[in-house]
């Protein structure tokens, strides 16, 4: 239909043809404010401005030349199916930015929407549309404050809006800042869950370094998975089990007038332990398929969960390993059978693995990071927490050869090492190497020194953390890991002087796995935040 002119004073005026939809016509002026809802009307895109107080009269409209065409649109796009928006931008008001179609050029129709009149954006493609303030000044701060020129997502392959005068097609920052944004966190239940799991680790080793302090880990000479959850109950039962234990080099070396009942004592020790990994193995998988089925894990945390029970797995196969190297026949030798100290460091360090990791997890998930400013001072801090972390494990770590080889029953006296501070015998085995790992004076000597680099290394780490401002949370962690340190030592040196009374040495494993524990706690304090 053709348009009809509209009478005036002085005739009839001929109404010019709106402009066309590649033309760029600025936004209104940033009105101060709260968002404030828009009323109905047609779209801005048929007259380029908005009805209301403060616009343009239909004849000054008219009069008014038009714009001149963008610089970078040569012809209109042509009209597509109107995009819908990804995700919606909510404005501190609780207004929310919506995104307008267009059907046609004539007869537009907008719904209700509630915009915020400072975020109009510019029309690229036939379509209008507009978002909060909020969400611009976010992601104005998110470009460093220069021009921001971001694409709204659209489903079906629709065409982005740009916002500015100068589009930049191809770029796509808001993109990029949701793919940045962090995962949604797993719920504290998993978190709880991943506390208990170290918890139930700490007490299989404490149980464990118990078994070995009482020289029960020999007494069950065979391994089922199964079968032997279930233990003997009538006294034929009890003797078959004796006489398979009389078999092997502990009976006959160590404790050729054992009798039944001794024996039921050390049986029971080790079946304790075997029966609370078992506890532990499923404390991780049933809770781990539960929280899997329910959807409650991420995608790395997935692959967390199947490490730390894949752990848990090869951590039982590992102590059966490490029982049948105690089980075997040697001639040659007439020392005290005992287990390979090899395979119970391995045992020992694998249990350490699964508890920090587990510990560490949970923490992770439990507690908020703080938001320290990052100065050359934290970054330090930092990096010695670590490093003092790894000091520690690696001193827990030497203490199972000091358990395999039974090396604190030499040299109980302390500081000195008998009448010398460097005893003759450090370097006796040859090659020099083995004295490390085989001979029990270097085995204990290592210790010694190890436990003393850790308690100092902990002091400094201390009186450094005392020269940066720390959250009341982190310096909890950090005075607690210096308390247990002197706690620590404490305890190794009373259990040398006293000659490894088996009470105070279990107290003393103890120990350690609370030192570590106070030492990832720290670390877990100074995490980075997330950019």
């Amino acid at each position: 239909m053709a348009a009809s002119p509209l009478p005036t004073a002085t005739g009839p005026l001929p109404l010019q043809a709106p402009p066309p939809r590649s033309h760029f016509r600025p936004p209104p002026p940033a009105v101060p404010g709260p968002c404030r809802p828009r009323a109905r009307g047609r779209a801005e895109a048929l007259g380029g401005g908005v009805v209301g107080a403060g616009a343009p009269s239909s004849r000054a409209a008219a009069q008014a030349p038009p714009p001149p065409p963008h610089p970078e649109a040569s012809a209109p796009p042509p009209l597509g199916p109107r995009p819908r928006l990804a995700r919606a931008l909510t404005c501190p008001g609780g207004a929310r930015g919506s995104l307008l179609g267009s059907r046609s050029r004539a007869g537009d129709r907008h719904g209700d929407a509630r915009v915020c009149p400072e975020a109009a954006l510019a029309p690229a493609s036939g379509v209008r549309a507009t978002l909060p303030a909020c969400a611009l000044e976010m992601l104005c701060a998110a470009r460093g404050g220069g021009a921001v020129r971001f694409a709204l997502l659209a489903r079906g392959g629709g065409a982005g809006h740009a916002l500015g005068p100068t589009p930049a097609p191809g770029r796509f920052p808001l993109r990029r800042l949701l793919q940045q944004a962090p995962l949604p966190a797993a719920p504290p239940a998993v978190g709880r869950w991943l506390l208990a799991c170290s918890g139930a680790v700490a007490g299989a080793v404490v149980l464990g370094g118990v078994t070995r302090l009482t020289e029960s880990g020999l007494s069950m000479v065979d391994w089922h998975l199964v079968k032997e959850m279930k233990p003997p109950r009538t006294q034929q039962e009890w003797e078959a089990e004796f006489q398979k234990y009389q078999q092997f080099p502990e009976f006959k070396i160590l404790n050729h007038d054992m009798t039944l009942t001794e024996f039921k004592f050390i049986w029971y020790m080790e079946y304790s332990h075997r029966m609370w990994g078992r506890i532990v193995g499923l404390a991780y998988i049933l809770p781990a398929t539960y929280f899997w089925r329910k959807g409650w894990l991420s995608r790395p945390m997935k692959g967390c969960v199947l490490a730390l029970c894949g752990l848990v797995c090869f951590q039982g196969l590992l102590g059966w390993y490490m029982v049948k190297s105690g089980l075997e026949e040697k001639p040659d030798s007439y020392d005290i059978p005992r287990v390979s100290q090899y395979r119970l460091a391995a045992h020992l360090g694998s249990a350490l693995i699964l508890y920090s990791a587990s510990l560490w997890t949970g923490l992770s998930l439990l507690l908020p990071r703080h938001k320290l400013p990052e100065t050359h001072q934290l970054i330090r801090l930092r990096q010695y927490a670590h490093g003092t972390t790894a000091l520690i494990f690696l001193t827990a770590l030497s203490g199972a050869f000091v358990a395999g080889l039974d090396a604190g029953l030499v040299y109980n006296s302390f500081p000195k090492m008998g009448e010398r501070w460097i005893p003759d015998d450090l370097l006796a085995f040859s090659p020099i190497l083995k004295n490390i790992f085989e001979n029990p004076t270097t085995v204990q000597f290592d210790h010694r020194i190890l436990g003393i680099a850790s308690v100092t290394a902990v002091t400094a780490l201390y009186l450094f953390s005392r020269k940066i401002p720390l959250p009341r949370r982190a310096r909890m962690a950090v005075t607690s890991l210096l308390a247990v340190a002197c706690l620590q030592v404490g305890l190794g040196i009373s259990t040398l002087l006293l000659y490894v009374p088996t009470p105070l040495a279990a107290t003393h494993q103890s120990g350690s796995l609370a030192l570590l524990s106070m030492a990832l706690w720290f670390m877990s304090e100074l995490r980075r935040v997330p950019k």
